[in-house]
């Protein structure tokens, strides 16, 4: 645990902070491009939307890792990351994501097996960390709170010697993510929406 001269704390979240974690994701990421692709509908339905199915990700994923920023003690910020060879959902945990995908409707179900299918495509076979989803609480952008948890999350890629992955639909993000060691190492459109899969190399 870790606190900073503004009295934001970063620690490890744990089975108790899962739903204040899944309520910070869904609202930190309504406006995304591809998740207006995805849900389409407003903001409040797609808050709900993708709040349920990152519900389904974190209840079936025990080996997602969250990390969590907090700002008198009210979480405002999350990173999620999968442990190598975790990333892509496979069994119970694929069935819970589609069962959460189809509650959602027909049309919204296949756009985001589309989605799924669209990024996994790029996942690296090389063994990596995989990070995300990545969120700051909405209306808290810009206050540093996302690389308080991206700084943390490279300290301990480079502990175990870790190669690092992820994927952004955010064009500002990108180079975000450049200040941490991430390269983009291609681009393609998912959804109709340009996005960018970024790597960042093994500590030496």
């Amino acid at each position: 645990m870790q606190t900073d001269s503004r009295g934001v704390e970063v620690r490890d979240l744990g089975h108790v902070d899962r739903a204040a974690a899944v309520a910070v994701i869904a609202r930190g990421m309504e406006d995304n491009p591809i998740h207006l692709a995805a849900y389409r509908g407003d903001a409040a339905w797609r808050r709900r939307a993708h709040g349920r199915v990152v519900g389904a990700l974190v209840a079936a994923s025990p080996s997602l890792h969250l990390l969590g920023a907090a700002r008198s003690g009210a979480l405002v910020a999350v990173a999620g990351s999968a442990p190598p060879g975790t990333c892509q959902p496979t069994g119970k945990a694929r069935l819970r994501l589609l069962t959460a995908a189809v509650s959602l409707g027909p049309a919204t179900a296949s756009r985001l097996v589309r989605w799924n299918a669209g990024w996994a495509r790029h996942d690296p076979e090389e063994p990596h960390m995989h990070l995300g989803p990545v969120a700051v609480d909405a209306g808290l952008r810009g206050h540093g709170l996302g690389g308080l948890l991206l700084r943390e999350h490279v300290r301990r890629l480079d502990a175990v010697g870790a190669v690092g992955f992820l994927e952004t639909d955010r064009p500002r993000a990108v180079g975000f993510y450049e200040r941490f060691g991430y390269v983009v190492v291609e681009q393609a459109d998912v959804l109709g929406v340009p996005c960018w899969f970024m790597r960042r190399p093994a500590a030496s």
